[in-house]
């Protein structure tokens, strides 16, 4: 900020008032688990069944808990949300060589999981509402770089075949999903949702709801330590089709087949599977997740109430999980005048993460110039949103 910018002790002072009424004294993180259910009760349970490894009752109950809770068909448990959309990748038909329109504002895993699958991330740019790919920059690309062949849709440009479209819900706001699969059904191109950070999060589909991540012809889910569950570390992969499930858990088992004692694999299979001490730990926090998110849609609507400052709000007609609360600023220095001041203060505020076009490793892939995003990266922060220790006894469930 120049020498003429407002103080950021005044701007932001209601903000931080706001956060410390919410948290406390003291550090603040950005996103801390809460473990006030049975999660400590599941888990002696688990280790005195002996089963803690990748075979055990708990994988299986997990995985039908959030197929139950997202509406999805089938749900396959994964060691994180990285190897979940690895292998949902290689179940859409992404190869070798081939190309994945996705953002460049999201999180590094979406493009390492591409480069996994051995496929080169293509960056389409983000609506500044939803900030999640934009169907409308989708188009646009599709019109001018691709074509229809016998076998498929390929990149003018590149001359790579187009193997899947990956949005991702940021920050569990819901994007414009409905819209981006009508468009990659028309052009052929399937659909992988990362929904990572976005369990909780439903879109309005005529007299109901939608969760996130069922759009597609697979969804991804994420339970890394700063969601909004977490089972350590772990993901799913959620579909509605049952080949695709069947080996979706195949591939994920080091595609081993079954046999009482034979160790016979069929193909290349990955040491995916979600271990039972950490599906017990999931099974606990779903069992608390309707009082998550009634805290957290609280929480957001305090933060929604501060002068000064803008939050970014739902699109209409979806309900978002409120996982990490982002607000936008006027300018790239009222974001740098916010992280700093809020840091120093022992509140731990975020940016954006550095587009992926900028990281070195993906600098050379294609994008579409992606003006919103840059304007977003330079003004974006997100705040404190855990759900404050014993908030869920004041609230309870919805």
């Amino acid at each position: 900020m120049t020498s003429s910018s407002p103080d950021p002790a005044v701007t932001f002072a209601p903000l931080l008032a706001e956060i410390r009424a919410l948290y406390g004294p003291g550090p603040i993180p950005l996103h801390r688990p809460v473990f006030e259910g049975p999660e400590r009760r599941w888990l002696v349970d688990c280790i005195d069944s002996n089963f803690v490894s990748s075979v055990g009752a708990r994988v299986t109950e997990f995985e039908e808990r959030v197929a139950a809770f997202t509406g999805a068909r089938f749900a396959v448990a994964t060691v994180n949300g990285t190897a979940a959309l690895h292998v949902a990748l290689l179940l859409a038909g992404v190869t070798a060589d081939t190309e994945v329109l996705t953002q460049a504002l999201t999180f590094v895993a979406t493009c390492n999981a591409v480069r996994y699958a051995q496929a080169w991330p293509v960056f389409i740019d983000v609506d500044r509402d939803t900030l999640s790919l934009s169907p409308v920059a989708l188009a646009a690309f599709l019109d001018r770089h691709a074509e229809r062949r016998a076998d498929g849709v390929y990149n003018r440009t590149s001359g790579r075949r187009l193997a899947a479209c990956v949005p991702m819900h940021t920050f569990g706001l819901p994007g414009r999903i409905a819209e981006i699969v009508a468009l990659c059904d028309h052009w052929g191109l399937p659909v992988v949702e990362d929904a990572a950070e976005s369990l909780g999060s439903w879109v309005a589909v005529g007299e109901g709801w939608r969760h996130t991540g069922t759009f597609g012809r697979l969804g991804t889910l994420s339970f890394n330590g700063n969601k909004i569950i977490t089972t350590g570390g772990g993901g799913m992969i959620l579909t509605d089709a049952p080949d695709l499930a069947a080996r979706a858990k195949h591939l994920t088992t080091t595609a081993k087949i079954p046999h009482p004692y034979e160790f016979v694999h069929d193909e290349t299979g990955y040491n995916y599977r979600l271990p039972n001490l950490n599906a017990a730990l999931g099974c606990a926090q779903m069992a608390r997740l309707p009082e998550m998110l009634a805290v957290k849609e609280r929480i957001a609507a305090r933060y929604a109430a501060v002068p000064s400052i803008h939050l970014i709000p739902p699109l209409p007609g979806t309900h978002p999980n409120h996982w990490l609360n982002a607000v936008l600023l006027d300018t790239p220095a009222a974001r740098e005048a916010l992280l700093t001041f809020s840091n120093a203060q022992g509140i731990m505020t975020r940016p954006i993460w550095r587009l992926m076009h900028r990281l070195p490793m993906y600098q050379h892939c294609q994008h579409d110039g992606l003006a919103n995003s840059l304007w977003l990266e330079a003004r974006v922060v997100n705040l404190p949103s855990s759900v404050p220790e014993g908030a869920m006894g004041d609230y309870g469930a919805p």
